[in-house]
């Protein structure tokens, strides 16, 4: 008898009691909360994209893209545009107003201090204009990085406890947050703070995602040790979200 595939359980609901249980054992691991950076260390860029600018209007209404959001997690094997990469990335942590603060974002941040950091790992043949790897987004170039060359989905779907859909997907944003950018004003708060941002981020997202005709869906449950390697993290960076992104038709 073949072994049933995540996807498989996830339709009969014992998906959710084993990773519930897992977190109850202690078996994930567990979010270190001490000997953060508030800067983060230099790396050696690859390559540095361009991403086309942003469109401001899209073909649906707000409305309608929050009736139709959902969580998917099937999706075609074919790539989605850059520019589709481009317009997630925006929504998520975009800079919407460079003249006040230090850039106001499209996700709103405690204090204006703004802990997260984006990633995009992009699989063989999911994104039409960009080759294989890992790559960061910087908001206020809106550009992207390239710091690991290579196809790293099935490392992926490994560190996030086997779910196919993160090795099925064109693309995986990977949120991350120095957590001492916010720390530092609010101590031990700024963890519910740090968390809550990255919910607002995950929602533009899915939001975004509707209007694309683009499926995804949040993951939190992955071995934070093995995301930190496949990233290559600098010292008091941790992972927070995994969000695969694929094409629906």
């Amino acid at each position: 008898m073949r072994k049933p595939t995540r996807r498989q359980l996830l339709k009969t609901g014992i998906i959710a009691s084993i990773i519930g249980t897992a977190a109850t054992l202690g078996i994930l691991t567990q979010i270190k909360k001490n000997n953060y950076m508030s800067t983060r260390q230099t790396r050696t860029t690859q390559a540095t994209i361009k991403l086309p600018s942003p469109r401001l209007d899209g073909p649906i209404s707000l409305e309608q893209a929050i009736l139709r959001r959902r969580s998917r997690r099937e999706y075609k094997n074919k790539p989605i545009k850059l520019s589709d990469v481009s317009q997630l990335l925006w929504a998520a942590q975009g800079i919407t107003e460079p003249k006040v603060w230090v850039g106001l974002r499209s996700a709103p941040s405690a204090g204006g201090l703004y802990p997260l950091e984006l990633y995009v790992a992009v699989r063989k043949d999911g994104v039409k204009e960009l080759e294989p790897g890992i790559y960061h987004y910087k908001p206020h170039e809106h550009e992207l990085e390239l710091i690991i060359s290579g196809d790293f989905s099935e490392q992926l779907m490994a560190a996030c406890v086997d779910q196919e859909w993160v090795r099925d997907a064109a693309i995986n944003i990977i949120f991350t947050a120095v957590a001492e950018r916010t720390k530092r004003r609010y101590g031990e708060r700024g963890w519910q703070y740090i968390l809550q941002e990255s919910g607002h981020a995950a929602q533009n997202i899915y939001l975004q995602a509707e209007t694309l005709g683009l499926g995804c869906v949040v993951i939190g449950a992955f071995y934070e040790s093995e995301i930190e390697k496949i990233l290559d993290l600098p010292k008091g960076e941790i992972p927070i979200y995994v969000m695969p992104v694929g094409a629906l038709t």
